[in-house]
């Protein structure tokens, strides 16, 4: 069985994200503090491009298992990329109000986050932290 590639490392988050541009590093910096808050654990790099936050362990039916974040960033060329493990299907009232944004499976996608409602997107990432911690009540 094939391994993933994205895992947690020792990685500096300070270091990687002193190498992000402008006004997409101080995005960055706004998401790291909002979500050491939603989660109440550190930062850490997943990968070469992820700051995570937190993890669980899931298992497929399959039988696959591993460890992924609770919830999670990385600045992508084209936006930032959330990533909120949770998913979007019971919170259309939120993301109705947030603002420009779109999204992918557990995926949030926003170009800057001037676009967007901070303090819905605080309850968004709250509310996809508590569902992933009640699916999953023992992390990783």
């Amino acid at each position: 069985m094939s391994q993933l590639k994205t895992v947690p490392n020792d990685a500096s988050v300070d270091a990687f994200l002193a190498g992000v541009d402008g006004r997409r590093q101080q995005d960055c910096l706004t998401l790291m503090d909002l979500m050491r808050e939603a989660t109440g654990e550190e930062p850490r790099m997943w990968g070469e491009a992820i700051v995570g936050f937190g993890s669980y362990r899931y298992r497929y039916a399959s039988g696959r298992e591993g460890d992924w974040f609770l919830a999670g960033f990385s600045p992508r060329k084209q936006n930032l990329t959330l990533y909120l493990m949770g998913g979007f299907q019971g919170y259309p009232e939120l993301l109705a109000a947030l603002g420009r944004h779109s999204t992918g499976q557990s995926c949030l996608y926003v170009k800057s986050l001037a676009d967007v409602d901070m303090d819905r997107l605080r309850a968004l990432v709250q509310a996809s932290v508590a569902h992933m911690r009640a699916a999953y009540p023992t992390t990783a």
